[in-house]
C-alpha cells in the first residue's frame, strides 16, 4: 500500500482569508529564493528569511521531507566533530551553512506538487539558459584575452573559465547540469506542445554548449551519467550510440574541448589538476586513517593539510587549490568522521530510491514522471561530481540541490494523494 499523505492538497485547506494570503507569501517567497539561487545567492538568502518568518507568522506547519533521520544524524555528526576538534571556534563558517538547508523545509511546506515543481523548472530554464549565453561572451573575451596576451588558449583559459551568472565555473556548472538534466526529464516523459518542445529543446542545448565549453570534466561526468539515466528509461537502445555521439562531438568541437578531453589522460603538466587531485585525495586518505570517526572538525582541513600530506609526494606540490580535498566522500570522511560521511551517502541514496521507486509506480502517462526521473539523474550526477570536486559545500549548488529534493517530494506526495501512485 501506498503511504497516506501527512496533509491534504492545497485545495482543501480551510483558512482565514488572511492565513490563506500569508500562505501564499510564504508560497512565493520559497519560490522566489529557489528560483533566484541561478543568479544571486544574496537575493536568494533573502528571500529564504522572508519564507521562514511568513511561515511561521501564518501558521502553516512546517514540514521536512523523509528524510529527516539521515539529515538530522548528519547534523549531530556535524556538531560532535565540532565539539571534538581542537578550534571549535573556527567551525563558525559551516554551521552557518546549515542555513542553506532552510531550503528544503521552506519548499516542503509551501510547495504542492507537480504544477509548482514544473514552475520552477520553467524559471531555472530560462535563467540556466541565460547564464549560458552569458558564458558565450565571457569565453569569446577570454579569447580576445588570451590572443591579446600572446599566450596559449587552453593554458589561459583552464585556469580563467567561464562563470555565467556565478563566481566560479564549478558553481556555473554544477547549477547548469542540475537544469539541464531536469529540462531533459522534461522533454523525454512530458507531454508537450510542438512549440513548447521546441523552446525547451533549444534551451537544453544552449545549456549543453555552455556546459561543453566550461571545461570542467566533472561536469561533463556527472551530466553523462545523470544522461545514460534518463535514456535508459526513455529509450534505451540510444545509449548504444554514445561511443559514436562523443566521436562527433570531438570532431566538430573547438580544440579546447578536445585537448580538455584528452587531459584525463595526457594531462598538460600542472594546467590540469590530475596531479593536484591525487594529492588531496591521498592526503585526505592520512586524515581519515588518524580520525576515522570524528575526523578533524569542520573547517580543519585546510589548516591541517601540510601536516597529512604523505612524505612520498613531490615537493613543492602541483599548482592548485588546497582549502579542501576536492572529493565530497573523502572530505566528510577527513573532516567529520566516517559515520557522518555515511549519513551523508544514506540521505543521497535514500533519494534516488524514493524517486525511482515511486517513478516506476506510476502509471506510462503520468507527467509526474518527468520530475522524478530528471530528479533522480540529477542526484546520480551531483554524486558521481563529487568524486571530484566539494559540490555540496558549494552553497548556490546545495541550494539548488535541496530545492529540486523537497520539490521531488512534494511530487511524490501528490501522487500518492490523488491515487496515482499504483502498487509495485
Amino acid at each position: 500500500m501506498s503511504r497516506a499523505p501527512s496533509r491534504p492538497y492545497h485545495g482543501h485547506y480551510h483558512m482565514s482569508s488572511t492565513r490563506s494570503l500569508l500562505s501564499r507569501a510564504a508560497y512565493w517567497a520559497a519560490f522566489g529564493s529557489a528560483a533566484a539561487i541561478v543568479f544571486s545567492i544574496a537575493v536568494s538568502n533573502i528571500l529564504l528569511v522572508l519564507a521562514l518568518i511568513l511561515l511561521l507568522v501564518s501558521g502553516e506547519r512546517l514540514r521536512l521531507p523523509p528524510i529527516r533521520w539521515q539529515l538530522g544524524l548528519f547534523f549531530l555528526g556535524t556538531l560532535i566533530s565540532l565539539l571534538a576538534s581542537v578550534q571549535p571556534s573556527l567551525a563558525n563558517p559551516q554551521i552557518r551553512k546549515f542555513f542553506c538547508f532552510l531550503t528544503l523545509l521552506t519548499v516542503f511546506s509551501t510547495f504542492r506538487g507537480l504544477k509548482d515543481a514544473h514552475l520552477l523548472v520553467a524559471v531555472w530554464s530560462v535563467l540556466a539558459t541565460a547564464s549560458a549565453i552569458l558564458s558565450f561572451v565571457q569565453f569569446s573575451n577570454k579569447m580576445a584575452a588570451a590572443s591579446r596576451l600572446g599566450q596559449n588558449f587552453y593554458e589561459y583559459y583552464v585556469g580563467e573559465r567561464t562563470t555565467g551568472f556565478m563566481s566560479h565555473w564549478m558553481t556555473f556548472g554544477g547549477q547548469e547540469m542540475t537544469v539541464l538534466l531536469l529540462l531533459t526529464g522534461l522533454l523525454f516523459f512530458a507531454a508537450l506542445s510542438t512549440r513548447l518542445r521546441i523552446a525547451c529543446g533549444a534551451m537544453a542545448v544552449v545549456m549543453a554548449v555552455g556546459i561543453a565549453l566550461g571545461l570542467t570534466r566533472s561536469i561533463w561526468l556527472g551530466t553523462a551519467g545523470g544522461g545514460v539515466y534518463l535514456l535508459w528509461h526513455w529509450k534505451r537502445w540510444l545509449i548504444l550510440t554514445a561511443p559514436i555521439v562523443v566521436g562527433v562531438i570531438f570532431l566538430v568541437a573547438p580544440s579546447s574541448v578536445r585537448e580538455r578531453l584528452v587531459s584525463a589522460f595526457r594531462p598538460h603538466g600542472e594546467v590540469d589538476s590530475n596531479m593536484h587531485r591525487v594529492v588531496t585525495w591521498r592526503t585526505g586518505l592520512e586524515m581519515i586513517k588518524a580520525h576515522p570517526l570524528l575526523g578533524l572538525g569542520p573547517e580543519q582541513v585546510n589548516r591541517q593539510f601540510k601536516k597529512y600530506v604523505p612524505a612520498d609526494l613531490p615537493q613543492p606540490l602541483p599548482t592548485g587549490w588546497y582549502g579542501h580535498l576536492h572529493n565530497i566522500y573523502l572530505h566528510y570522511a577527513a573532516e567529520r568522521g566516517i559515520p557522518t560521511m555515511l549519513m551523508l551517502v544514506w540521505m543521497l541514496v535514500t533519494i534516488i530510491w524514493d524517486f525511482a521507486r515511486a517513478a516506476a509506480r506510476l502509471p506510462p502517462a503520468s507527467d509526474a514522471r518527468f520530475f522524478l526521473f530528471g530528479a533522480v539523474a540529477a542526484v546520480i550526477a551531483i554524486m558521481i561530481t563529487g568524486l571530484f570536486e566539494l559540490n555540496l559545500g558549494d552553497s548556490e549548488v546545495l541550494i539548488m540541490f535541496l530545492a529540486t529534493v523537497a520539490c521531488g517530494y512534494t511530487v511524490v506526495e501528490e501522487a500518492s494523494a490523488e491515487g496515482k501512485v499504483v502498487n509495485a
